[in-house]
């Protein structure tokens, strides 16, 4: 089986799954297998974890650090596209998986490889998502998909090769209850108690945001610095952009802000119940948006408001290197050349509230919105308009 195959790269988390699927690649394929380690921002502590790698087998193990390039070139780009999947998920384990899956395909060029893995099951997004972009990527890798192709069905299954083949097995602590996928921008929940849509979300599907019972009793102020529609600082105080979702996590949090329970509409055709934590990114994208407000003319904001299911729904669904995304893209960049200023937002029990924001590039003219007295505004101009498009109107009331 598998022959021509000498070399696998694996993204590899270093739990259960991924160190049985090592092996059981190595053993399957007669082959070497390299792992990734991917830092994307998930606050566990990868010390040890290419030792692990390699003492179960792994012939070479990568551990990298990419969590400004996570946020930089993958976080902002999309939150530049106010991006919203089914108008509540803000994508934040959709967004990882082309990152991940562009490093595996790089390594796999670097090290001569014939194929690349990853632990997706067969009934999720995370499989066609890491697939899809390996496609666009090198469509001569294989992609080899364990979940897929072999006999084990349960945990105890994996638990049971693990004992055999030495591999260590560390507790995972909440991970036992719900299947979790944690990176700078989110922490998801799934299984559990949730795979029942009517029950409450449990205690331990909290990690990134209080209960907003528990939030402080006063609000927080904070502002947000844009330019271009990135932000650039928070308070006035210049930083990465991975700093800035990192701050943003920690402010948003202690709040309460940015939870999200919901049912879903997985790609592969079912829906599913997930839990989503989602702090500062839930900051980030309400000040962003309300930023556009001033800044951006309202036929190019309804414009790419109109495409924000488009855009959302490529990243969800795998497509992030496709024709129509890189296309959505350029248009979104081009609304955001403008996009510069500073809001502030009121943090208070689970709510984002901008209360105040201001830009060099302001649209907003106070001398034709007041309700004052003015000298540049005709209301008696109104009349017309309004019987023009009335027109239409009148017809289609005339038609019985």
């Amino acid at each position: 089986m598998g022959k021509e195959i000498k070399k696998v790269v694996l993204a590899y988390s270093g739990g259960l799954d991924t160190s049985v699927i090592l092996k059981w690649i190595a053993k399957t394929y007669d082959c070497e297998v390299v792992t990734l380690t991917a830092d994307l921002g998930q606050e566990e502590d990868l010390d040890g974890v290419d030792e692990k790698a390699l003492r179960t087998g792994a012939t070479r193990a990568y551990v990298e650090d990419l969590r400004e390039e996570f946020a930089r070139d993958f976080i902002f780009p999309m939150m530049r596209a106010c991006a919203i999947y089914e108008g509540r998920y803000l994508l934040g384990t959709s967004i990882a998986r082309p990152l991940i899956t562009r490093r595996l395909v790089e390594i796999a060029h670097a090290e001569g490889a014939q194929a690349v893995a990853h632990g997706a099951t067969g009934k999720g997004n995370d499989q066609v998502r890491f697939e899809l972009a390996s496609a666009a990527l090198d469509p001569s890798l294989k992609v080899i998909a364990p979940w897929r192709e072999w006999d084990f069905r349960s945990r105890t299954d994996l638990l049971n090769f693990a004992a055999e083949n030495d591999i260590p097995v560390i507790s995972a602590g909440n991970r036992k209850l719900y299947s979790m996928d944690r990176n700078m921008l989110h922490c998801s929940f799934e299984g559990g108690e949730l795979e029942d849509p009517w029950n409450e979300p449990g205690p331990g599907s909290y990690i990134m945001a209080v209960p907003v019972e528990q939030a402080p009793d006063e609000p927080e102020y904070i502002t947000i610095d844009f330019e271009k529609g990135n932000a650039v600082a928070i308070n006035g105080q210049a930083m990465s952009p991975a700093a800035i979702i990192k701050t943003l996590n920690t402010l948003g949090g202690r709040h309460g802000v940015g939870r999200l329970d919901m049912v879903e509409n997985r790609f592969v055709g079912m829906k599913s119940r997930g839990v989503y934590e989602t702090p500062g990114g839930t900051v980030l994208h309400a000040a962003h948006r309300d930023l556009e407000g001033i800044c951006l003319d309202r036929e190019a904001l309804h414009l790419r408001d109109s495409l924000i299911p488009r855009y959302a729904a490529a990243v969800y669904n795998g497509f992030w290197y496709s024709p129509e995304r890189e296309a959505l893209q350029a248009l979104v960049d081009k609304t955001q050349e403008n996009v510069t200023g500073t809001v502030r937002v009121k943090l208070y029990k689970g709510n984002v509230v901008p209360v105040g924001r201001k830009s060099p590039y302001s649209l907003y003219r106070m001398d034709l919105a007041t309700f004052e007295e003015d000298e540049v505004y005709n209301q008696a101009d109104a009349a017309g308009f309004i019987r023009l498009n009335s027109l239409r109107i009148q017809g289609y009331g005339r038609r019985s």
